[in-house]
């Protein structure tokens, strides 16, 4: 019998390699990022782990034995989801591989804009001794996390260390370790004025497309801080931009933006009140270990055994 395939597109190292093998031994595996490493193999596989956009016209046909993708990305809004759903292929995401290299970045960036660091680096640049009007803390602040999933709970943990009082939205109410206050998306708007800081983790839905625009920048307090990690279309961009400008709120950090790489005429790249970081907040050492330990292999034991993958499975009516 003719061995079934999964492609595996990312290059991993040698023990990863390894792992994936025991857990499927009878199966032709394709590793490697380069095209031509598994371009001629697409219509023949069954899993496709790190997907690519150079892969949808083969494998979203009837021809394709394509059943299951694995993205190496948490978001998927860039995928062909009504494609994937009509084609009845599962796909599971790398939700909760960012956890802690995200979380650790927003509370860079806080601490960044409470103790001034990045006003520290500029001067340092400039060799200018000045203090920089250093007051802020944000021990006994309250921060309103904007998406409690894995990235949110991590980041509702650490708030816990700070002495902060965290309110979390997201779809349910229903309560979360280390939140104080678990409200709806529809009730954004009651709790933005009582918010220092406004962590946006949330992925891109026609829901959250846009979801931060002028009505919420003036809600929220002249003093507080927001921060947008999740995705750039989260946050109408030139609505930002006339808050920071007319000082509605006192600054962001941003790792994502609506265009990416950020236009050079992009007015936050002048703004001393703005931290940017280049869709980077993501970034570690230990990210394909994460997906291969946490996600693929137990995915991949399930699949096996006659049962679809289960973690990290998108609802494609959600588009999560």
């Amino acid at each position: 019998m003719k061995s079934k395939k999964i492609i595996v597109a990312e290059n991993l190292n040698n023990q990863l390699q390894t792992k994936i093998k025991e857990a499927v031994p009878n199966w032709e595996i394709i590793f490697g990022k380069n095209r031509d490493n598994w371009n001629h193999h697409l219509q023949e596989a069954h899993i496709i782990a790190g997907w690519k956009k150079a892969m949808e016209e083969p494998c979203l046909q009837q021809t394709s034995q394509l059943q299951w993708i694995q993205s190496w990305s948490a978001g998927v809004d860039n995928y062909p989801l009504q494609l994937i759903a009509d084609n009845s292929i599962h796909l599971t995401t790398a939700s909760g591989v960012h956890s802690y290299p995200i979380s650790e970045t927003i509370f860079a960036l806080m601490l960044g804009w409470t103790r001034k660091i990045d006003t520290y680096v500029r001067n340092k640049t400039n060799k200018i001794w000045d203090h920089g009007n250093l007051k802020l803390e944000i021990h006994q602040k309250t921060i309103g996390i904007i998406g409690v999933g894995a990235i949110g709970k991590e980041t509702a943990k650490i708030a816990k260390a700070f002495d902060m009082k965290v309110i979390g939205v997201r779809n349910t109410n229903k309560p979360e370790p280390f939140v104080d206050e678990m409200v709806t998306i529809d009730q954004l708007h009651d709790i933005l004025p009582s918010c220092d800081f406004v962590v946006l983790t949330l992925p891109l839905t026609e829901q959250t497309n846009h979801l931060f625009g002028k009505d919420e920048f003036k809600l929220m307090k002249h003093s507080s801080f927001l921060i947008n990690i999740g995705r750039g279309e989260v946050v109408n961009e030139q609505a930002l931009i006339e808050a920071l400008q007319n000082e509605e709120i006192a600054g962001a950090g941003l790792d994502v933006f609506e265009n990416e790489p950020l236009e050079k005429t992009s007015p936050l790249w002048e703004m001393e009140n703005v931290i940017i970081t280049p869709h980077t907040a993501g970034s570690t050492e230990y990210y394909d270990q994460r997906v291969v330990e946490n996600i693929l292999i137990p995915n991949l034991r399930s699949y096996i055994n006659g049962q679809p993958p289960s973690i990290n499975l998108v609802d494609f009516k959600k588009q999560y």
